[in-house]
């Protein structure tokens, strides 16, 4: 019997190779991450997996795809996680090296009610983590989170005989899924970039399938991510696709973080476009086929769909809700929407166009579709017909897992009582304080400042939207958020700035 685990375990100790440990703080909101060796052992998986197969049976479910990113210690991360799986009584599906929507896919294709893809996302070298869920297409959230973590920390797992595990090969069908979405009816060159991640293994065929000449920039799969983290949302991945697209006279890049849930796009001349204006985009495209559509977009995007004419037009609504893809994906689900679309770069495309769940070649066949739906038009004209708005990059300072929900609720009553009282942000009065995850403040003239936590690493989040200028979106960040959250000494260096 694996004892309850501990989270102030020593390494190279007894006790380190004989009880799991578990830092609390790697439950996050909707998945958990830990720094492996630190944070979790291998024990500490296998007790992971113990608590995850004894929750699938409170659910009434055994049946589980688990799957891995690429990286060196993930396969045996995965094989600890699956040795609890197993001891608790699941039937493991087990898929191989895989992106993420590959193993929520085998949910649908082998009819396995739970997935447990172990990957560390966009996260540094050293990271490792599990996204878990129970009913295709969800993950789980908050709840659920809370529930395993009782199970795991209090060593509260039931063991129980008949588990098995079976290796099963589904890449080929994953591919036909998403291919058979996009077939291009004229010539589009697509610089594919993947930072060496797992997408490097599935996008560059998955786009010339759908007959798009690919140009392949950072493929080769390299766990030591050679040139920068894959992650389609930092200057220093967008900047370099950019530089690709103008080398090689591409249409379009299209780039894919390090499990393949989310897709970054630069334009024919080499321009980033943030997440949700590329939703944005995507919208006006569908809105027409789908008339009275509805979308779900997540507080960090650009207000400019509640105000879009094309949108209107066609009856179309949008709601704002809370950041992150377990959070986006199930109000997407709740709610019948068409799409739902998320800063950080995930897409989720209901029936027609998707299964519910984010998937980076999901929403690169979507881009893709767009372009062949607008021949003539090259990707910066359908981007340049947005209304006008700047918006900055998403920038993270530093902010331990124990403070940065105490700084959060700080920030949040700080805003609160600037409304409150009549204060005004750069000469703006406070148009609306909205709170539904971290705060995000509106003012008069559609502008707005965000502030929330990072669900998944020891971070904030910041991001700022003007109407008016690039300079004054710089002005937002510099003169009001910075400042701001510099009074707080919980916050550390950012990982980018504008």
């Amino acid at each position: 019997m694996l004892p309850a685990p501990r989270a102030d375990l020593a390494t190279n100790t007894l006790d380190y190779e004989t009880i799991p440990l578990v830092k609390p703080t790697g439950f996050r909101e909707y998945d958990a991450r830990w720094l492996l060796g630190s944070e979790i052992s291998l024990l500490g998986l296998r007790a992971l997996g113990l608590g995850l197969g004894t929750y699938f049976h409170e659910r009434g479910q055994k049946r589980v795809v688990v799957g891995h990113d690429f990286r060196s210690y993930s396969l045996s991360v995965k094989q600890a996680l699956t040795l609890g799986l197993v001891g608790a009584g699941c039937e493991v599906l087990d898929i191989g090296l895989a992106l993420s929507p590959t193993a929520y896919f085998a949910q649908f294709a082998l009819e396995a009610p739970c997935v447990a893809m172990v990957t560390a996302s966009h996260n540094e070298n050293g990271w490792t983590g599990v996204k878990m869920g129970v009913g295709a297409p969800l993950t789980f959230g908050p709840d659920e989170i809370g529930r395993l973590k009782e199970i795991v920390l209090s060593g509260a797992w039931v063991e129980r005989a008949g588990g098995t595990v079976s290796q099963v090969d589904v890449r080929e069908r994953f591919l036909a899924d998403i291919v058979a979405r996009c077939q291009l009816t004229r010539p589009i060159k697509v610089v594919c970039a993947c930072g060496n991640g797992t997408a490097g293994a599935f996008a560059p065929e998955a786009l010339r399938r759908m007959g798009a000449e690919v140009i392949e920039m950072d493929c080769d799969l390299d766990w030591t991510f050679p040139r920068y983290n894959p992650n389609p949302e930092d200057h220093e991945m967008l900047k370099s696709m950019g530089e690709a697209v103008r080398a090689h006279g591409a249409d379009l890049a299209l780039g894919f973080d390090g499990d393949g849930d989310r897709c970054g796009v630069v334009d024919d001349r080499g321009e980033e476009i943030f997440a949700d204006k590329i939703g944005l985009m995507l919208a006006r495209d569908l809105a027409p086929l789908h008339p009275n559509a509805r979308f779900v977009v997540d507080v960090k995007s650009t207000g400019l769909y509640a105000t879009d004419e094309i949108l209107a037009a066609n009856g179309a609504t949008t709601l704002y809700w809370k950041t992150g893809h377990s959070y986006i994906k199930r109000k997407t689900a709740e709610i019948n929407a068409l799409a739902g679309f998320e800063k950080s770069g995930h897409f989720f495309f209901n029936a027609p166009h998707g299964h519910g769940y984010d998937c980076g070649l999901t929403a690169a066949a979507a881009v893709l579709s767009m372009l062949d739906r607008n021949p003539g038009k090259k990707l910066s004209e359908l981007r340049l017909a947005l209304p006008v708005a700047h918006t900055s990059l998403t920038m993270s300072p530093h902010c331990g897992d124990e403070v940065k929900y105490r700084v959060v609720e700080a920030v949040v009553r700080e805003y609160q009582d600037l409304a409150a009282a009549g204060g005004k942000i750069l000469g703006r009065s406070i148009k609306e304080v909205i709170t539904v995850n971290g705060v995000r403040v509106a003012l008069e003239d559609g502008s707005w400042v965000l502030v929330r936590a990072s669900s998944n690493k020891p971070e904030m989040v910041v991001v700022v939207e003007s109407m008016s200028s690039a300079d004054d979106m710089r002005a937002l960040f510099r003169e009001e958020v910075k400042p701001r959250l510099a009074r707080h000494p919980e916050v550390g260096a950012y990982n980018q700035e504008v």
